[in-house]
C-alpha cells in the first residue's frame, strides 16, 4: 500500500461540481491531478468552474495569478479511465448511486495498480458495500468532501468495514496536506454530517410548509437562534434540493420514516427548482 510520501498524481473521478472542486484542491496542494469524466464536454465544465472558482481566489487575494495559473497546469483532464493508470490515489466524486459507483469501483480496480487506495466522495452510501465490487476492500475509504470543496474546511473521513489502518492513517495525512481538518466516521447511514443535518432541513422545509414562519423568518431564527451562518431553506438551496432530497429518500430507506422528505421538497424538485444551480430554490438567485 502506498503511503503520503509515494502519492504525486491524484486521480479524481468526475468533474462536476464536486469532482471539480476536489480536483481544484489537490491541484492547489501540489499535486498533479487526472480529472475524469464520461463526455468531453463534462470535462470542459470542470474546467470551467476551477477557473472561475480560481479567479476568485485571486480578486480575494488568496492566491497569486501565478499560483491560479500553476494550479490549472497540474490538472488534466480525461474521458478514458485508463489515462488514471498513474495516479497514485483515486478520488471517486460521480453521481450519488450506488449501482454506478459500484461499476467505477469495478473498473478502477482494473484501471489502477493494486496497491493504490480507492476513496468515495459519497455523504450516504455505504463504503462497505461500494468496496465490494472490488479485489481491495481493504483499500477503499471514504473521503467526504463538503460543498464548495474549495472552500469548506472540514472533511468526513469514513471507514469501511473492511478498510485498513493504514489506508486511514494515509488519507487523514494527505486530507492535512490538502489544507483540511477531518473527523471520522463508521460506515452508518448518513456518517456524521447528513444523519443530523438532513432531519434539520427536513423539518425547517415542513415548518415553512405548515405555516410556523415565513422561509425568511425560519432561516433567520435559525441562524441567530442557533449561530448558524445558513438556515435551514437557505442551506437546502446551497447544497441543492435534488441533493438533499436524494440524501433523505437514501437514510430513510436505512432508517425509518424521521427521515422521509416533506412533500414540499419533493414537488420542488419535480418542479426542477434545485436552489441556487438552476436560479430557482426556496429562493430566487441570479
Amino acid at each position: 500500500m502506498r503511503t503520503l510520501s509515494d502519492i504525486d498524481t491524484v486521480g479524481v473521478v468526475g468533474a462536476g461540481t464536486m469532482g471539480s472542486g476536489i480536483a481544484q484542491v489537490a491541484a492547489t496542494a501540489g499535486y498533479d491531478v487526472v480529472m475524469r469524466d464520461i463526455e468531453d464536454d463534462l470535462v470542459a465544465d470542470g474546467f470551467d468552474r476551477i477557473d472561475d472558482s480560481l479567479s476568485r481566489f485571486v480578486e480575494k487575494e488568496q492566491l497569486t495569478r501565478e499560483e491560479a495559473d500553476a494550479a490549472v497546469d497540474r490538472i488534466s483532464g480525461t474521458t478514458d479511465l485508463e489515462d488514471l493508470a498513474a495516479c497514485d490515489y483515486v478520488i471517486e466524486a460521480a453521481v450519488e448511486n450506488m449501482e454506478i459507483k459500484q461499476e467505477v469501483f469495478a473498473d478502477l480496480d482494473d484501471a489502477v495498480d493494486d496497491d493504490v487506495i480507492l476513496a468515495t466522495n459519497t455523504s450516504t452510501l455505504s463504503i462497505t458495500t461500494i468496496a465490494s465490487a472490488t479485489e481491495r476492500p481493504e483499500l477503499v475509504v471514504g473521503l467526504h468532501f463538503m460543498n464548495p470543496a474549495p472552500i469548506m474546511e472540514g472533511l468526513e473521513l469514513v471507514v469501511g468495514e473492511k478498510t485498513a489502518d493504514e489506508v486511514v492513517d494515509c488519507s487523514h495525512a494527505l486530507a492535512e496536506d490538502f489544507g483540511k481538518t477531518t473527523w471520522e466516521s463508521d460506515d452508518k447511514p448518513g456518517f456524521v454530517v447528513n444523519r443530523v443535518l438532513m432531519p434539520w432541513i427536513n423539518e425547517g422545509i415542513r415548518a415553512y410548509d405548515e405555516g410556523v414562519a415565513s422561509k425568511a423568518d425560519m432561516d433567520a431564527g435559525l441562524k441567530l437562534g442557533t449561530n448558524v451562518p445558513m438556515g435551514p431553506l437557505e442551506l437546502a438551496d446551497h447544497i441543492g434540493l435534488d441533493v438533499c432530497l436524494d440524501a433523505s429518500q437514501t437514510l430513510a430507506e436505512e432508517l425509518g420514516d424521521r427521515y422521509k422528505p416533506p412533500y414540499l421538497l419533493k414537488r420542488k424538485v419535480d418542479a426542477g427548482d434545485l436552489g441556487r444551480k438552476t436560479g430557482q430554490g426556496f429562493y430566487e438567485y441570479d
